[in-house]
Order: C-alpha cells, then sequence, then structure tokens
C-alpha cells in the first residue's frame, strides 16, 4: 500500500518501515505451520539449536528474494517457533498439577488454555505419560540438551522443579574468590579490590535473597564478586597470591572434610588446585598433604598455585587413584582424605553448556564405575585407627543419583565405614530412595546443592567415617559369580553323558548352566562334545593320576624313614671306632714305654 505513495518527511518513512515489517511478520506467521510441522525443525536438531541464535540454513529459499530478508525471516519464524514450544510447555505443566488434584479418568474435560496446539486439539484426553513425554520432548527443544538427559532431570526432581532448574542453568553464578589465609585477610582484601573499583560482597547465608543473588551459605574467607573493571584473575592481588578464583560449591567438602593442623590428608583429585590450597590453608602448612591428580599436564597448573599461593606442605603426585593403596603402600595412612570425584559436570551446566549435548546415559553409568573404585580405594587409604581423624569426604559436581548415592551406598556394603553429618548448615539431604532403588537409610545426611535453591553449582557431599582397618566381606557380584562358578565345576565333575549310537556329543553342566542363562557357553568356557568312552578315559587317567601321586608320596615318606636309619646306625658306628681306636692307642703307648725302657737299660 505505501508503495505507490511518494510523501516526503520523516514521519512518512517511519510508517512505510512499520508496514513492511508488519508484511514481513505476516508472511513469518504464514509459514509458521510449515516451519513447525511435525513438532517443528528444532526436533530435528538436538532440540532447538535455532532458538538460541546459531546460524540455520534453509535449504528451500525462495527465489528473488536477498539474503537479509531470508535471514530476517527465519529469525523471525525460530522466535515464534521457540514461543510456541514455550506456551506448549506452560500448558502441559497446568495439565500435569491437574493430575494431582483429579484421577485419571476425571481430568482432561474440556479446560484448555487460549492457544493450544493442533494436536491437543485433536486429542484432548492424554496419559499422564503421554504428557510427560510432550513436556521432555518440548523442554528438550526449548533448552537444547540430548533427549535423555532431559528425561533425567525431569525424573529427578519432577515437572515444574525440573522448569526452575533449567532455567537457573541459563543464567551464570556469580564469581566468588577465596581469601588465601596463609597470606592476608579477608577484610584487608575486600579493602584492596574496593580501592580498586570492584564491587564486591561477603558471602553471608543473610545475603540468601537478595536481588543481586549471592550464594546463600556463610564463610569466613569468601567474597562474591558483582562487577569488576579489571580481570578478577588478573590482578596485582590474585598474582601475589591473595586470593584463589573458586566456586562457591567447592568452599563445602572442604568444610565438611575440616582438616587439623599436623595431620596427613591426602586430595586424590586436586587438580587445579583450589580445595587443596584450601586445606593447606585450614592447616597452616603444617602436617602433610599429598595432592594426586592422574594426569600429569594438570598437575602444572596445581604445582603453579601452590607457588603463588605459599604452599609449602603438599606433594604432588600423578597417579591412578584406583592403585594408590595397593601399589604406593599407602593403606591406612591417612587421617582424612577427600575424594572430589571425576565426574559428568551436571551441576556445572551455566559453566560448560557443552555438557546439555555432550552427556548421555552411557558416560553416567561409565563414570559410576570408576568412582566406586576410587571411593573404595580412598577407604583403604584411611587410617580407622587415627586419634584426629579417619574421615573421607566424597564429592561430585554431579547431580546424577547413580554418580552420588548409589557409589556411597556401594562403598557402605564392602567397606567398614559409617555416614556422619557434614556440619553444613544448607543442603537438601540425599535420597534414601529413587525410582524403586533403596538406599542406606542414613544417606539423608548427605548433603545435595542446587542452582535454583541455593544459588550454587550442583554438588553433592557425603563424609564418611572408617571404623575399621579390617576389609568388610559383603555379597556383591562378584562373590555370587564366584559361587556360580563353583556350582559350574560340581556341576561338571557329577555330569551325565546322553550319548547315542554313533556317540553323539553330550552337554557338559556348563552348557546347561548356559542354555539357562541363555548364553552360549558360560564366560570364556569352550564346550567340546565328549563321547562316553573318551569321559572313561578321562576318569581312569584322573584315577591313575591320584594313585600315582600317593605312590609317590608313600615312597618318600619310606625314603626319608630309610635316611633316617642309616643316620642312626652310622651315628652308632662311628662311637664304636672312636672307641676302638682309643684302645688300640693305648695299647701302643704302652708297647712303647716298655722298649723306651729297654733300651735304657742296654
Amino acid at each position: 500500500e505505501m508503495e505507490g505513495e511518494d510523501e516526503e518527511g520523516e514521519e512518512d518513512d517511519e510508517e512505510e518501515e512499520e508496514e513492511e515489517e508488519a508484511e514481513r511478520k505476516a508472511s513469518a506467521i504464514a509459514s509458521k505451520a510449515q516451519y513447525m510441522e511435525g513438532g517443528s525443525a528444532m526436533d530435528d536438531e538436538f532440540g532447538g539449536n535455532a532458538g538460541y541464535g546459531e546460524d540455520e540454513e534453509d535449504e528451500d529459499e525462495e527465489e528473488g528474494e536477498g539474503e537479509g530478508d531470508d535471514n530476517d525471516l527465519l529469525n523471525i519464524g525460530a522466535q515464534v517457533g521457540v514461543a510456541e514450544i514455550q506456551q506448549r510447555i506452560q500448558s502441559t505443566l497446568s495439565a500435569l498439577k491437574r493430575f494431582g488434584k483429579k484421577k485419571d479418568s476425571e481430568e482432561n474435560e474440556g479446560d484448555e488454555d487460549e492457544d493450544e496446539e493442533e494436536d491437543e486439539s485433536e486429542a484432548p484426553e492424554k496419559s499422564r505419560s503421554d504428557y510427560m513425554q510432550l513436556l521432555v520432548k518440548d523442554v528438550a527443544a526449548y533448552y537444547g540438551y540430548l533427549p535423555e538427559l532431559a528425561q533425567k532431570i525431569v525424573d529427578l526432581f519432577g515437572p515444574q522443579e525440573a522448569i526452575d532448574f533449567l532455567e537457573a542453568n541459563e543464567t551464570p553464578r556469580p564469581v566468588t574468590i577465596r581469601t588465601n589465609t596463609l597470606k592476608t585477610r579477608r577484610r584487608d582484601l575486600a579493602q584492596a579490590l574496593i580501592n580498586r573499583g570492584v564491587n564486591l560482597d561477603v558471602i553471608d547465608v543473610s545475603k540468601k535473597d537478595d536481588t543481586r543473588s549471592g550464594p546463600g551459605f556463610a564463610t569466613k574467607t569468601g567474597l562474591v564478586i558483582y562487577d569488576s573493571p579489571v580481570p578478577i584473575g588478573a590482578t596485582p592481588e590474585y598474582l601475589a597470591g591473595h586470593y584463589m578464583v573458586q566456586s562457591a560449591a567447592s568452599f563445602m567438602p572442604v568444610i565438611a572434610l575440616d582438616p587439623k593442623p599436623n595431620e596427613r590428608v591426602l586430595d586424590m583429585s586436586s587438580a587445579p588446585g583450589g580445595k587443596t590450597t584450601h586445606m593447606a590453608a585450614l592447616m597452616n602448612n603444617t602436617g602433610h598433604i599429598i595432592a594426586n591428580d592422574m594426569k600429569p599436564e594438570r598437575c602444572k597448573a596445581l604445582i603453579a598455585n601452590f607457588h603463588r599461593l605459599g604452599v609449602r606442605n603438599t606433594i604432588v603426585s600423578a597417579a591412578d587413584g584406583r592403585y594408590i593403596p595397593r601399589h604406593m603402600g599407602l593403606a591406612n595412612s591417612f587421617d582424612r582424605i577427600l575424594l572430589d570425584a571425576p565426574c559428568s559436570g551436571l551441576g556445572v551446566i551455566a559453566r560448560d553448556p557443552s555438557v546439555k549435548l555432550k552427556r548421555t546415559n552411557k558416560d553416567i553409568l561409565r563414570n559410576s564405575h570408576i568412582q566406586k573404585q576410587l571411593i573404595l580405594a580412598a577407604i583403604d587409604c584411611c587410617d580407622a585407627k587415627s586419634k584426629t581423624g579417619g574421615f573421607i569426604v566424597y564429592s561430585t559436581c554431579s547431580i546424577s543419583v547413580e554418580e552420588n548415592e548409589a557409589v556411597v551406598n556401594y562403598a557402605l556394603a564392602r567397606r567398614n565405614v559409617k555416614v556422619v553429618e557434614t556440619g553444613l548448615d544448607i543442603g537438601v539431604p540425599g535420597f534414601n530412595r529413587f525410582r524403586g532403588h533403596t538406599f542406606d537409610p542414613t544417606l539423608n545426611r548427605t548433603r545435595r546443592f542446587y542452582p535454583h535453591k541455593h544459588n550454587l553449582d550442583g554438588f553433592f557431599v557425603a563424609k564418611l567415617q572408617k571404623l575399621g582397618n579390617v576389609v568388610k566381606k559383603a555379597k556383591d557380584d562378584d562373590s555370587e559369580e564366584e559361587e556360580e562358578g563353583e556350582q559350574v565345576e560340581k556341576e561338571e565333575e557329577e555330569m551325565e553323558v546322553e550319548a547315542g549310537e554313533e556317540g553323539t556329543a553330550a552337554k557338559t553342566a556348563t552348557e546347561k548352566l548356559a542354555e539357562k542363562k541363555g548364553v552360549k557357553g558360560a564366560g570364556n568356557t569352550i564346550l567340546i562334545p565328549v563321547t562316553e568312552e573318551e569321559l572313561k578315559k578321562s576318569k581312569a587317567k584322573k584315577v591313575a593320576a591320584k594313585s600315582g601321586s600317593k605312590q609317590k608320596e608313600a615312597g618318600k615318606e619310606t625314603k626319608a624313614k630309610k635316611v633316617e636309619k642309616k643316620e642312626k646306625e652310622g651315628g652308632v658306628k662311628k662311637g664304636k671306632k672312636m672307641k676302638v681306636k682309643g684302645k688300640k692307642g693305648r695299647k701302643l703307648e704302652r708297647k712303647m714305654q716298655k722298649k723306651g725302657r729297654g733300651g735304657d737299660d742296654e
């Protein structure tokens, strides 16, 4: 309409621009159906990366339009798609809330939101599982997660709290630093940074509900940085070692461990050194700390931080933590042990968004297997007879149950330890039950930290006390496999051969057991056909071997007896000979004496 008009002035130009924008929006809305068909194109690319402004090229570009117009149209279409997914998430949440108040048979009686999707209008009646599947799909598309990871988060928190957790991951956590008390005090450090124009505050539990959202716990060394005109990791105070840039959640494991001066402490996974230097400060550079990390390249940063912060009571090692008790001979050698285990990082998504598309259930289970080995090694390194310690702290930056409660429960069943209070004022108690799995009741003493509740990175902390240095014998999967192996051997000894006229192959007991389990062969056992004659020959060989071994043993016994008899007889003969030699010698002496006398007379 505006193309045919030839008016001058700024007002007319503004009206023309508004009309053009309206036309573009109208065309975008018209193409919305094609864009969102089949749940939108974002579902095909790991759940809507286009909604976060990533460059996506449209394969079906219209001819005669410029590149700028195409990009604008795609951006508007992506915004419309994201808006519709967000609206569908809200409608799904409201539907799930009704399930809590009404029974499944009384739900979906006609109350629907204003802007409802075509899928819902066609099928207004859905079960709760259908709504949950729809929510997981939309959440994965809207926030950019793998579907299996989105499913795990929804299962862990529930629908509404899962949305709160995902929203909290979209906002960065506040920058926090820890004062190095080996070189300065928090008051002096805060004043020096304020003089440089840094906007900061102390980490205090009273600031939990502040609009600036500081971490929700109190500490004597922590400072939260809200704004800084200079990089906080390049100030003269930082280079002088007056503070360490450290996540507020990583304070928790060291506070729970509470190392004392002159103790022997092991940090099994210490790089880059934030927790280790914190322990050294609490110990006032006394005692001994073994700072271990599996990767030598990570130890470089560890050593650099020790030199910068003035830590002098620490020894650095690069070894696999699983083999420290056996290969390094350090079993029952430490008063306190910190195990900040390697994990999937599901609690630090705000710092590392790549976790959304990297981590799968296989990664979580693989980490859980390694963590179970590490926690057993940590317990074996701890000395239960320590006068001041005997404590182990296990922590991860993950929220998955497989990496946290399941690992501690595994350790409780296989070592003589118990879960004790962490001494932390905040945090959510750990799970005792989760989706059909029942854990030890004392796991409610562990602590979980969430970004949407405590404004901290997702973290898990458990404190164990070792009760004895004797390894606890527990019936686990390995023992069950050993018992099955023994049962197989017994059945093989008593196996029955079913041979036909042509000497058909007989089934051994291992093959029968394998058939019961539905596998071909148990473990690495090779099943070989055996005829009745071969079986008799093998039994005869076994009998002959046993009889031969008995005869050999009897022969050895007879030889030993003969040797003893000979030795006794030889001793008697030697004694007689000695006596004979004595009498003859006396006679000879007498004869010589007589001869001597006769010579003198002559």
